[in-house]
């Protein structure tokens, strides 16, 4: 892999996995048309560890408080419902884990389906969500936590997109646009960090670190937009909503689509 592609793929993964386009749909689309996939999935291991890092960085001030006051009910709540809302992913990734990695991963048409049909329901309920009622995303009652993360075991689907997922799920229940995304990023802490478990444990015999520059320079580069994205991703949301990312995914989705079709 030439050091263009590693800081390439970086900056895919630094800029999709927070933003409800499907950070997965886009490498998996990518290393399909490049014909790029690297021994043992290290390399996309690994950069996804630099977006997790990113979220806990910009994130820390905010963890530590919470962390620091588990005296007091409303930050047991905060972290009981983020939690909550982990589970159903953990337990169904963990069930339908070969399935998921050696045929939902493995069908390009799906992924591209999968991302058109995903920015259409975005379009959709950007539009017609209910009046919001939620504005703090580490106060939302466990039930309404619970149906979030339901909705982002969906994302297990490659295309789905993990954050997309869950904001649809939100927005439905009445969370407004910023602490929609906000507890989408919370989320995924636990989430990501939980798959890049699994994902290097399953894979521990396959890693290859043998292009230890090019797995740097990916890390870095996903770790730096990231931190960009997220940053901008929460202004951005709250005066435009989520229809850029609906056409964002429909118009990538049918590009990939169309190669698909042609053979590529």
């Amino acid at each position: 892999m030439s050091t263009m592609t590693a800081a390439f793929l970086g900056f895919v993964e630094g800029l999709t996995e927070f933003i409800p386009v499907s950070s997965t749909g886009h490498l998996l689309l990518i290393g399909h048309f490049l014909g790029f996939e690297s021994k043992g999935k290290t390399f996309e291991v690994v950069i996804q560890l630099g977006a997790v890092l990113a979220i806990l960085s910009l994130y820390a001030a905010r963890l530590w408080q919470v962390v620091s006051t588990l005296n007091t009910e409303a930050s047991r709540r905060a972290l009981a419902s983020v939690l909550i809302a982990f589970l159903p992913a953990a337990v169904v990734g963990i069930l339908a884990r070969d399935f998921i990695k050696t045929v939902l991963f493995e069908t390009p048409m799906l992924i591209a389906g999968m991302l058109i049909l995903g920015g259409i329901i975005l379009l959709f309920v950007d539009r017609v969500a209910p009046p919001p009622v939620h504005d703090d995303a580490l106060a939302l009652p466990f039930r309404k936590a619970l149906l979030i993360g339901l909705a982002q075991s969906l994302a297990l689907v490659p295309g789905v997109s993990r954050s997309g997922a869950t904001i649809v799920g939100a927005l439905m229940l009445g969370v407004n646009r910023r602490a929609a995304a906000e507890f989408s990023f919370f989320l995924s802490m636990p989430t990501m960090a939980g798959a890049f478990a699994v994902d290097l444990y399953a894979n521990r015999a396959l890693l290859d670190f043998a292009a230890l520059s090019d797995i740097a320079v990916g890390f870095g580069v996903a770790f730096v937009t990231a931190v960009m994205v997220v940053r901008w991703v929460l202004s951005y949301v709250s005066r435009h909503g989520f229809a850029l990312f609906g056409w964002w995914r429909i118009i990538v989705g049918s590009v990939a689509m169309a190669l698909l079709l042609a053979g590529f």
